[in-house]
């Protein structure tokens, strides 16, 4: 398949993302394009292209209603389903602006980015959503138009409607407005750790490049579904999981949810999976919790798979040598590994892993029981795409090489820097923002510090701005010490802290299974709060984390570590949509309790 790539739609037939659309929906429209499973029927259905392109239709006649221009925002804050493309593509058709919203977001987050993008028709899905809105309303002054999926009774806001009455019920395709590849296409909100979001501007070639650059990468065609679990507001699904399979004609199916991923795995059955590390850790974490409690032969056969995996994958990959136990893997494969691939559908035959670092724990044991996974990188500001690895010269402890047409280099300190047909057109009303991340001759700066080997491989090595200056004037980067601590599976999440203080301390949302066993060896009771906190816990927890740092310079040594019990979430104001810890959110949060850390340092 890779060497005929006939089926793709290439960026000149397709010129901006709507006509993209029509162009698939010309080449395959009786192609299944989106299953989905239908509650009310209690069943999986398919849409064909040209069932997509009448709905489409109805889309494109409601918003016509509202009488909005080409250069008007919409914004959509769905789940996955054909309903997001088909309000998409419709709004697009109309030259419209889209704004992706994340359903899990707060809603003053919400309100802000409306308001900053003066939204002007607003899609949401649920009653629920609705009365997290409700608090708002008064904020979303640009929106004239309110349009759920489900029926709201008995609500008096004169701007909502269902989107049953305020769809007609078939009309006629017209004809696309816009036809320039670098009209704004899309204003994607980037979560930001610190501040208000900053409004990305991505033109419609900025994206339809980056997909085309992906599918030269990578054999992806008519006979492949992807699993779509990841939210389209994140760019990563929007660009590999939506135009990128639209591009290269797959179906995409849309998973029920995150909780519901396993069973969808084997129900669907994909041949592709786009997700970001936390899936992969969660199957990773998953099967050795299921290994701990299995016998010992068990343990010791699911060990030699993994090694002997391994050595098979570096030797088919030019950097490892033949060995007589590589005879053994036929029948690892059929004892051991085809049993795990079985649990993710049994037709994997290629899977993406992007939006943050892979534990190279997980991608050695992924890999090793014969899943191609290869990881890559970019950001919202490039599309996303910067850089994959390639299936055939895959090195996992890097995020691969550049896409075909962008370039990249090291500039001062290290930092990563990005030129090409992927880059955004700016920050949406902030220039400032803009001018300090591309320069004059369009090299942006991805804030990442990074080395390039001579193959073209990129090591992300660091974060510019998240440098923690201890008082003693070392330099410590605390991301890469927050993979290194989270090896350990007593701790879901953790963030280290030091700036301008003479020590590092940690604090450790542990696993709730993990911390029971743990308690238990230790002699006090789980379920007490105190616990947490004692001292006899804490000495055993730095002795853990220590063993997981040890590679770092001495310097970078933790002192005392804040043990807490409740989940850094979205909802309690500490994560970042995209799943990102805020770490001033967090320091505020524990303000005082660090303070208690460093009393007597």
């Amino acid at each position: 398949m890779q060497g005929n790539k006939d089926h793709i739609i290439k960026p000149e037939d397709a010129v901006t993302l709507h006509g993209l659309f029509l162009e698939r929906v010309k080449r395959t429209p009786d192609a299944v394009a989106y299953r989905y499973f239908d509650t009310r029927q209690e069943a999986w259905l398919s849409l064909t292209w040209a069932q997509m392109r009448a709905q489409v239709a109805r889309w494109q006649a409601a918003l016509l209603s509202e009488h909005l221009v080409a250069g008007d925002r919409v914004a959509i804050m769905l789940r996955n389903c054909p309903q997001w493309v088909m309000f998409e593509q419709a709004a697009m058709s109309i030259g419209m602006e889209v704004v992706p919203l994340y359903t899990v977001d707060r809603p003053d987050n919400v309100a802000y980015i409306i308001n900053d993008a003066r939204v002007k028709v607003l899609l949401f899905e649920t009653g629920e959503q609705w009365q997290a809105l409700r608090a708002v309303t008064g904020q979303l002054g640009s929106v004239q138009r309110l349009v759920s999926l489900d029926r709201i009774a008995g609500d008096d806001e004169p701007r909502l409607k269902c989107a049953g009455d305020w769809l007609p019920e078939q009309a006629e395709m017209g004809w696309e407005r816009v036809r320039d590849r670098d009209n704004l296409a899309t204003i994607m909100y980037t979560s930001g750790t610190t501040g208000k979001p900053k409004g990305v501007m991505l033109s419609h070639h900025n994206i339809v490049s980056n997909a085309y650059g992906g599918l030269m990468t990578f054999p992806i065609g008519a006979s492949d579904t992807m699993l779509s679990f990841l939210p389209l507001s994140h760019a990563f699904e929007r660009t590999a999981g939506y135009y990128m399979s639209m591009m290269a004609g797959a179906t995409v199916a849309y998973a029920r949810s995150v909780a519901l991923l396993a069973d969808d795995l084997k129900i669907i059955r994909p041949t592709i999976l786009v997700a970001v590390p936390r899936i992969y850790e969660r199957i990773y974490s998953a099967i050795h919790a299921k290994l701990d409690e299995a016998p010992l032969l068990r343990h010791k056969l699911f060990t030699l798979t993994v090694d002997v995996g391994w050595d098979r994958f570096e030797y088919q990959q030019g950097r490892g040598a033949w060995s007589p136990k590589l005879l053994l893997w036929p029948l690892l494969k059929h004892l051991v590994a085809d049993k795990v691939m079985d649990r993710l559908g049994g037709r994997l035959r290629l899977s993406i892993s992007g939006g943050a670092a892979l534990p190279p724990k997980v991608s050695r044991l992924f890999i090793a029981l014969g899943l191609p996974l290869v990881q890559g990188y970019g950001m919202t500001e490039t599309s996303p795409v910067i850089s994959v690895n390639r299936v055939e010269h895959n090195l996992p402890s890097t995020v691969g090489q550049p896409l075909e047409g962008i370039q990249v280099r090291l500039g001062e300190h290290n930092a990563l820097l990005v030129k090409g047909p992927c880059n955004m057109l700016g920050y949406w009303n902030n220039h400032e923002a803009t001018a300090a991340m591309i320069d004059k001759d369009g090299w942006l700066n991805t804030g990442d510090t990074a080395s390039i080997n001579a193959s073209g491989h990129i090591t992300i090595t660091g974060r510019l701005k998240e440098i923690i200056v201890m008082s003693n004037g070392e330099k410590v980067p605390p991301s890469d010490m927050e993979a290194a601590i989270l090896r350990d599976r007593l701790f879901d999440q953790v963030m280290v802290h030091g700036e301008d203080r003479p020590a590092l301390v940690v604090l450790a949302v542990v696993n709730p299974e993990q911390w029971k066993a743990l308690a238990q060896q230790i002699g006090v009771r789980a379920d007490m709060p105190e616990s947490l906190h004692d001292s006899r816990v804490e000495k055993q927890v730095l002795q853990r984390v220590g063993e997981q740092i040890k590679e770092f310079p001495g310097y970078a040594k933790v002192r005392r570590v804040l043990l807490l019990s409740e989940p850094w979430s979205i909802e309690n104001g500490l994560l970042t949509p995209t799943l990102k810890f805020k770490r001033a959110r967090v320091f505020a949060r524990y303000e005082k309790e660090i303070a208690q850390l460093y009393e007597g340092h």
